[in-house]
């Protein structure tokens, strides 16, 4: 079984005649204890492509010290990993490998480097003894994985590489500000930052293993995605002609602050499209660990590439990413059955919250808890079933073969403001043709399912408004605003909606197991009155938002 320790450290490197400078009395630092020597031999294993390196991942079989066994290293913050622990085994654990199959794929997991540390660790105390954060010295050498096999000394007639690494990382909870204090020691004593995040990537760009992306500094988005990717610049977008060869969809290339001139559409729309397939594969580990919000994020990535597909088949061949499409859509309904069923409950338990005691009758709470836990476990099962099942495997390969070998059409190579804007004002119009017929569709089901349409049509529009800023600027910006208030409005009627449906399903259960269905009966009654005050809200709304001046900021 697999345990998680969130590390907060910070990483320097010394030359061997420096002297680390006493750390008493640095903030609240009152003693400095010895803690003892280890030795360390850990075994990295990556991809033959190392590609857990590019992503700064680091999967490693380690003996010796306080924490002897299998660690997988999972960038969080810049200074920040989360550390999955599993028990000393032959081979890497399924629970582990798990976590990187999005970057693996199904290439096998192979030893790359090997580690021999000499480790002296220090403890930095308060004036009460507790424990503020660990000061590690480390005598570092490092070989290839190939020269580390088999009897005598690792790496023996192998090249490798030595060098001094300190490590200082916080205990408990403390505060990040007492690394800043101790870093400014550090400074001043000739200690550097150090040149790589990891150890393994020193070690593969020292005994000449790394490629282009595996050993450079890794840092992460706050949500734990990663932010440095490793994709390389796909000119091939401002050739006009479709991509051929290989090079990584490079939108991270254009950097946001990047100029509007110059920008052709295939730049920008392959950015957009390369930052929603990043957030696929770096999602996937966060939700097979069921990481708050994780789910939900990785299913509006799933909705946001779809989405650009169909909005930019000028950009993008259709032919290429209809297919691509079809999985995703299927991923994203996968990606939802636990989501909605999160986002329902937590709405309905909200609703019962507000009713009077007097007028709770029956064991409702309890009704409402047995319905949401029966759907979760089997919700959470079918999950990652689809997650290890061979139709994920291949989207995934196949997001991969997008990035990099995008399939661009002519249009690509023309100036950004000009397609990106035709494509924003024609998902407009599709838009507002669902808009008219749903506010004139009669009440009941079948204004329901208009208003449903006219929902997933504002999605889209709102989408590729987004896609479009880097090259319309602030007016895609509003635009996408705009959209989205009537995507929320209309999203809360088709909420109201489905907690129709489940409130009616829960009376029936309630009724036929003797409860009565009296509470849930009062709660679909206010869920109607919810429904009808949004669609007599919504005329108003369109009106603002589909003033003809909108429109026409967006044109070039």
């Amino acid at each position: 079984m697999a345990d998680t320790v969130r590390e907060i450290e910070r990483k320097y490197e010394a030359d061997n005649d420096t002297q680390l400078p006493g750390l008493a009395g640095i903030g609240p630092v009152a003693a400095v204890a010895e803690a003892g020597t280890e030795d360390l031999d850990a075994l990295y294993y990556d991809t033959t492509g190392l590609s857990l390196a590019a992503d700064g991942i680091t999967l490693r079989r380690r003996t010796g010290g306080r924490d002897a066994g299998w660690h997988l290293k999972l960038p969080v913050a810049p200074g920040v990993r989360d550390e999955v622990r599993a028990p000393l085994s032959e081979v890497p654990p399924p629970e582990l490998t798990a976590l990187v199959r999005s970057r693996a794929l199904d290439q096998e997991l192979v030893p790359v480097v090997r580690l021999r540390t000499r480790r002296t660790v220090r403890v930095l105390r308060d004036a009460a003894g507790t424990p503020l954060a660990e000061v590690a010295e480390d005598a570092v050498r490092a070989w290839p994985a190939a020269g580390a096999v088999g009897a005598g000394e690792a790496g023996a007639g192998r090249p490798g590489a030595r060098w001094r690494e300190i490590e200082v990382e916080l205990l408990g909870e403390g505060d990040t500000g007492l690394l800043d204090e101790i870093g400014r020691a550090l400074a001043a004593a000739g200690v550097r930052p150090a040149s790589a995040a990891s150890k393994l990537a020193r070690a593969l760009a020292e005994t000449g293993q790394g490629r282009d992306g595996a050993a450079a500094p890794h840092t992460a988005g706050p949500d734990g995605r990663s932010t440095d990717g490793s994709g390389k610049a796909a000119a091939k977008a401002k050739s006009g002609a479709k991509s051929k060869g290989k090079g990584k969809a490079a939108a991270k290339g254009k950097a946001a602050g990047a100029g509007k001139k110059g920008q052709t559409a295939g730049d920008v729309v392959l950015r957009y499209a390369y930052e929603q397939v990043r957030a696929i594969i770096e999602l996937e580990p966060a939700v097979r660990r069921d990481l708050p919000d994780a789910v939900h994020q990785m299913r509006v990535a799933t909705r946001r590439l779809r989405s650009a597909f169909r909005s930019y088949t000028k950009v993008l061949d259709r032919a290429a990413t209809r297919p691509i499409g079809v999985e995703l859509k299927w991923l994203a309904a996968e990606l939802g059955v636990e989501r909605d069923r999160e986002v329902l409950t937590g709405r309905l338990q909200e609703a019962l919250a507000g009713v009077p005691g007097t007028l709770r009758l029956g064991p409702v709470d309890a009704r409402l808890r047995i319905w949401s836990e029966r759907r979760r476990a089997g919700a959470r099962d079918q999950l990652l079933a689809v997650l290890d099942g061979p139709r994920h495997l291949s989207l995934l390969k196949t997001l991969h073969a997008f990035l990099e070998e995008p399939p661009l059409r002519k249009a690509a190579g023309r100036p950004a403001p000009e397609v990106v804007a035709g494509a924003v004002l024609k998902d407009y119009r599709r838009l507002a043709r669902r808009m008219e017929a749903a506010l004139a569709a009669p009440a009941g089901r079948e204004r329901d399912e208009a208003l449903h349409g006219a929902r997933k049509a504002a999605k889209r529009t709102r989408y590729a408004a987004e896609a479009a800023r880097p090259a319309l600027g602030p007016p895609a910006k509003k635009f996408a605003k705009r959209t989205k208030r009537v995507q929320q409005l209309l999203g809360d009627h088709q909420d109201n909606v489905v907690a129709r449906a489940t409130l009616r399903e829960l009376a029936t259960q309630a009724q036929q197991a003797g409860e009565g269905g009296f509470t849930f009966g009062l709660l679909y009654g206010r869920e109607e009155a919810l429904a009808a005050d949004r669609e007599r809200a919504l005329p108003d709304l369109w009106r603002k938002v589909s003033r003809r001046k909108h429109r026409a900021a967006l044109r070039p």
